[in-house]
Parts: structure tokens; C-alpha cells; sequence
């Protein structure tokens, strides 16, 4: 109970909040090139804790534990990397071919606009093949350009190893620290709370990992199944943009599908792609996801979307990626306490199967 009695007219915390959000967001944009290796250094460094404690039982050092943790984190995204190189150069081979059948039904669409809506479009003239496959063997700085286009910038590449090892290794130390700030709980319960949410982020990340893999080798076989090219490479990268929902496995769908169109003679393959896509999406949404994932993020519909959507505009690509588990560690933190638990119900999902009928709403 406030002691002056002064209450706050509900319009200027209205205000209050509003200016906290714009504050929130500048800071956000203007300090993309720290938080964004920080924000996803958090959620790696989450899912090496398991290792770095294994490594410690037996009786390896912790400095020692978290070295050999970033050393494989490295080690398995440069064998990545040289991975989506070595396919992305394979596909100069194929670029004539595909190059000729794109100009053939550019001239047909062409032809068929300005025959009967005197439209004239000028895509007749298709595009410069020469162009691309020099853009294709141009592939590493590419790669590497768009590597740190996502990051923001080459020092927040460089900077992301860093905050990975300290995070790891100061992960007690943070642990304490989150404990003094909660002075007025009970130690062992705020110890608990954040093993629980440290926990759930792992839980979330592993379970999304399973979930791509899975999808990779589905996708996999069916791209092979239909003979399609470079079937391994867009079954992994249709698998990696899984992550982003909604807009992901419609992206991951679009290149192979238009591949297929271009480089077999039949529309059985690209129809082929886009129903086997679409087998293997219901597959993902419907029993892979709720099984392997679970609720560890239970998000609603309408704060995901949202969220897609702020954190395309304020992060690019990596704010879609970070923005989906940051919103879930919210949810457990906002969980904690009772003043902030109704945030927890804003983000969540309705709970409605532990209702009895008169409980649920009309």
C-alpha cells in the first residue's frame, strides 16, 4: 500500500511503459554489433554447461573443460561452413543448363503478355548467366559476408568465441549473482529456479537440434528419392530454417522446389518436392515438435508472429533466431515472481485441459 497516498494516473504509466519500450528498442538497434554475440553466445554457452560439468567430474580443471568445450563448438561450425562452401561452388556446374531453361520460359511469358495484354515487361531478355556463376564462384567472401551480415559485423564474430568462454566459465559466478539480487528469497529456491530455467533453455536447444537433424534426413530421402541435386544441401538448409517458425519451412520449400522446375523435364518433381515438404511439415508440427520439444517454449501464435516480426526488424535473420528462445527464458523468469506473472500468461499458451467445462471460457 502506497504511504502518501498518491496513485499514479493510469495514462502517465501508459506513458511510462511506452518510453521504456522506444528506450528498449534504440538500445537494442544501436547496440546490435554486443548484444547479438552476447544474446546467442548465452544460448550456446547453455548448451556446452552439460559437457563442461562431464568433463569436470572427471576431474578435468574448469578452465581446461571450458576450453575443449569452444574448441568443439569451433571446430564443428567450420566443418559446417566448409560444408555449405563446397556445395554452394557445386552449383556453378549446373548454372547453364538452369540458365537456358529459365531464359526459354522467361521469352514464353514474355511473348504471352504482350500478345494478349500488349504488356511489355522486357523479361524477354532473361538474365545475364555469366553474372551468376561468377557470383557462385565467388563463394567464400560471400559466405562470409553474409556469415557476418547476420552476426553485424566481423567483431561481433570475433567477439562471440569470447562471451561463449566466459559465459561458460563464470556460469557459478552469474548464478550467485542472479541469487543476490533475489536477497529476499530463499537461497535454495532461487538456486533451483535457475537450474530450472538454465534446464529448460538446454532442453529447448537440444530438442530443436533433434528436431533439425530429423528433418534433414527426411528430407534427405526424399529429395533423393526424386533425384533432385544437391539433395543433402537443401534437406539441411530446409532443416536449419526450420528454426524460424511459420516462415521458415515455406522458405526451406522454395529452392528445391524451384530447382526441380528448372532442371527436370517433368512438373511431377517440383510437385513431388512441394507435397513430400509438406508430408514432412505436417509430420514436424503435428508429433516431432510436441514429442521432442514439448512445452519447454509454449509460446502463443499472435507473441511469436509478433515477435518474428520485431526481431526481423531490429536484428535481421539473427533476430528471427534469437527472439523465439529469448521470449521463452522471459516467460520462465516472468513465472518467478507474482507481480510479474500475468507477463508469464500474456506470453504463454491458455491453459484449458485441466478445466472443467465450466471453468472454460464461452
Amino acid at each position: 500500500m502506497n504511504p502518501t497516498g498518491f496513485v499514479l494516473p493510469t495514462y502517465l504509466k501508459a506513458l511510462a511503459v511506452l518510453l521504456l519500450i522506444i528506450v528498449l528498442i534504440f538500445v537494442l538497434i544501436v547496440g546490435q554489433s554486443i548484444l547479438v554475440p552476447l544474446f546467442l553466445a548465452g544460448l550456446i554457452a547453455g548448451l556446452l554447461t552439460p559437457l563442461s560439468n562431464w568433463l569436470e567430474q572427471k576431474n578435468v580443471s574448469r578452465i581446461w573443460s571450458t576450453s575443449i568445450c569452444l574448441f568443439a563448438s569451433i571446430v564443428l561450425l567450420v566443418a559446417f561452413l566448409s560444408f555449405v562452401i563446397l556445395q554452394i561452388a557445386s552449383f556453378s556446374n549446373d548454372v547453364g543448363n538452369v540458365g537456358e531453361k529459365l531464359n526459354g520460359y522467361l521469352v514464353q511469358i514474355d511473348s504471352y503478355l504482350v500478345e494478349n495484354f500488349r504488356l511489355e515487361t522486357g523479361i524477354g531478355k532473361g538474365f545475364d548467366e555469366q553474372y551468376l556463376i561468377d557470383l557462385l564462384q565467388s563463394n567464400s567472401s560471400s559466405l562470409a559476408e553474409f556469415v557476418f551480415g547476420t552476426l553485424g559485423s566481423l567483431s561481433s564474430a570475433l567477439l562471440l568465441p569470447v562471451f561463449i568462454f566466459f559465459f561458460v566459465l563464470y556460469r557459478d559466478h552469474l548464478t550467485n549473482f542472479i541469487v543476490s539480487l533475489y536477497n529476499s528469497h530463499e537461497e535454495k529456491r532461487v538456486k533451483s529456479e535457475i537450474k530450472n530455467l538454465r534446464r529448460v533453455v538446454q532442453q529447448y536447444i537440444v530438442g530443436v537440434l533433434k528436431v533439425m537433424a530429423i528433418l534433414a534426413v527426411l528430407n534427405s530421402i526424399a529429395l533423393l528419392g526424386l533425384g533432385i541435386k544437391h539433395a543433402i544441401f537443401f534437406a539441411i538448409l530446409a532443416a536449419l530454417l526450420n528454426i524460424i517458425p511459420y516462415l521458415g519451412p515455406f522458405l526451406g520449400a522454395i529452392l528445391p522446389t524451384v530447382f526441380a522446375f528448372l532442371t527436370k523435364d517433368s512438373l511431377f518433381y517440383p510437385i513431388g518436392v512441394v507435397v513430400c515438404f509438406q508430408i514432412i511439415q505436417l509430420i514436424e508440427s503435428n508429433f516431432l515438435t510436441p514429442k521432442i520439444v514439448g512445452s519447454n517454449v509454449n509460446l502463443n501464435a499472435f507473441v511469436t508472429f509478433v515477435g518474428l516480426l520485431v526481431g526481423a526488424s531490429i536484428w535481421g535473420v539473427m533476430g528471427m533466431i534469437l527472439i523465439i528462445p529469448t521470449l521463452a527464458v522471459l516467460r520462465k523468469i516472468f513465472e518467478l515472481s507474482e507481480s510479474t506473472r500475468p507477463f508469464a500468461v500474456l506470453l504463454g499458451e491458455e491453459k484449458t485441459e485441466n478445466q472443467t467445462p465450466s471453468e472454460k471460457p464461452d
